[in-house]
């Protein structure tokens, strides 16, 4: 069959917000077809909506190849956490073909996986475009896991009709995971953002694994299937990149609960009008944010005494406006009730915020004024303790900042207190991708490699999408080396966040605390 030619002009699909683009599409069909089976993944949202002209259903439903259950074999194994991690798992992994009754096994020893659970399939389907992709079918597996025992480990399997993961021969694919203690006296997570695939991003998953985390946190642009990262049509994108990521990432994802967010390269605009659907279907998350079916990188968890939020910054970012105002202000309202809520509650020590796009930082992107305009204000009225981004592939850590000014210095191995000094801002963007710089002239400057302390001149974006100059008297500790956040939470009578971050080799390259009241 002939496939056409994409069907929007660039200029014009630059020009036009994401729900555009995608009535655009949806007006100008090839012929009928559901973009995401299971109606369910996104609320019913995607249920119905027609491939856009430019693409070509290569595989219609009837020529999907057959191919027996006992021949597929899974990959691609991803947890996250339920609503609440002492009690909740979601266990997620992908078929290369469509399978029967897809089902998860569970019990207390390897040898002895004697619940079975059953499964969802999310089916996702990406036009084919004339001389760059043809059209592809992947499949996403999902199972929930309620009601388990409070720090726990519970061994797993997965399968489906034909591939049994108990039988012998599959037992060297049995898996484990440990459920969040009722009270844990200290824990580390870890942090990064923008990984992709390759080298530097497989290292980085076993630094994660070294550290022996209970979960790790990814503040967006997961796996850059989409290399553009406009959240338009006329991006390059390749969807097999994702098989590639969950094989890459299943060592460490499989045992350690990996908790994304969105980052625009995660808006995939082939999907639905907000670009979420490809993230829907390959993702469980808590599903308790503002919007559980349309906006999967907004939700919340709590683990010991740490309250995370995590936040799609797409929706209020100045710089990449394709899906500004997508919530219609409802994220935003949602964040100022969690926050509350989270400083109200009893045993929550902390309250950790992670999302894409940089409040401070002063590398490629800079800074966003939009996600100052529209959260900073509730940061500082909810004392946050620490904010987590990416978007710049770098390492970089503010002084504590309050009413945008430096409210305390934090050298390497300082201290802070939130409520009296203001919030550090740290960018974990160097979890794979291609290594951006600093501004002309500005030095590293992080431990070992110290440097006097000076202003950064840099800029961030307005609200018409220009760039404001600015003199960042704030910016502390920089380091363009591959690297991750570490942070140990510990409880009792001087609770406080340890903060380190680790180059790829290991070595640490920063670390201060944070102690509340102190």
């Amino acid at each position: 069959m002939e496939t056409p030619d994409v069907g929007i002009p660039r200029p014009l699909a630059e020009r036009m917000t994401m729900a555009e683009q995608y009535e655009y599409l949806r007006t100008r069909v090839v012929r009928r077809r559901t973009l995401v089976s299971a109606g369910a993944v996104a609320g019913g949202l995607l249920t119905g909506c027609s491939a856009p002209t430019g693409s070509s259903d290569a595989r219609p439903a009837a020529a999907v190849a057959k191919v027996p259950g006992s021949a597929v074999r899974p990959f691609g194994r991803h947890l996250a956490f339920g609503p609440d991690p002492r009690t909740g798992m979601r266990v997620s992994w992908q078929v290369p073909f469509a399978v029967r009754r897809p089902y998860l096994r569970v019990g207390l020893r390897p040898d002895e996986l004697g619940h079975r659970v059953e499964a969802e399939v999310r089916e996702l389907h990406t036009p084919g475009v004339r001389g760059v992709r043809p059209a592809l079918e992947q499949y996403y597996v999902h199972a929930a896991l309620d009601g388990l025992t409070p720090g726990t480990t519970y061994y797993y399997g997965v399968g489906h009709d034909g591939w049994d993961p108990a039988a012998p021969a599959h037992r060297p694919a049995v898996a484990s995971f440990r459920t969040a203690p009722a009270r844990p006296e200290r824990f580390v997570f870890t942090a990064f953002g923008d990984q992709g695939v390759g080298r530097a991003a497989d290292a980085g998953d076993h630094l994660v694994l070294r550290q022996k985390p209970a979960f790790h946190l990814h503040a967006g642009d997961i796996c850059y299937a989409d290399v553009s990262g406009t959240g338009h049509t006329t991006d390059g994108y390749d969807p097999a990149f994702w098989d590639l990521f969950l094989r890459q990432n299943e060592p460490v994802a499989r045992s350690v609960p990996w908790m994304v967010t969105t980052g625009n390269h995660d808006m995939e605009a082939w999907y639905s009008p907000d670009g979420y659907g490809g993230q829907l279907a390959r993702f469980s998350l808590p599903g308790n944010g503002f919007d559980p079916h349309g906006t999967p990188g907004a939700y919340t968890f709590t683990y010991g005494n740490v309250g995370f939020v995590a936040l799609d910054a797409n929706d209020v970012s100045y710089e990449i406006p394709v899906n500004r105002g997508n919530s219609g202000g409802r994220q935003t309202a949602w964040l100022d009730r969690t926050l509350g809520r989270l400083r109200a509650a009893d045993g929550v020590d902390f309250v950790v915020v992670f999302f894409h796009h940089c409040a401070y930082s002063t590398s490629q992107h800079a800074s966003d004024g939009g996600v100052r305009a529209q959260w900073l204000p509730l940061f500082a009225k909810h004392q946050v303790d620490l904010v987590i981004n990416g978007h710049n592939h770098v390492y970089e850590r503010t002084d504590a900042i309050r009413d945008g000014r430096v409210g305390r210095a934090v050298p390497v191995g300082g201290a802070t207190d939130p409520t009296r000094d203001g919030i550090v801002y740290v960018t974990a963007g160097g979890g794979g991708r291609d290594l951006y710089a600093f501004p002309s002239g500005v030095k590293d400057s992080y431990e070992g490699h110290l440097t006097r302390h000076e202003a950064v001149e840099t800029f961030h974006w307005t609200e018409g999408k220009d760039r404001a100059p600015e003199t960042a008297e704030w910016s502390r500790v920089r380091y363009t080396g591959f690297s991750l956040l570490a942070v140990e939470a510990r409880t009792g009578t001087s609770p406080r966040l340890a903060v380190s971050a680790l180059a790829q080799d290991g070595r640490r390259i920063d670390h201060f605390e944070v102690r509340r009241g102190g």
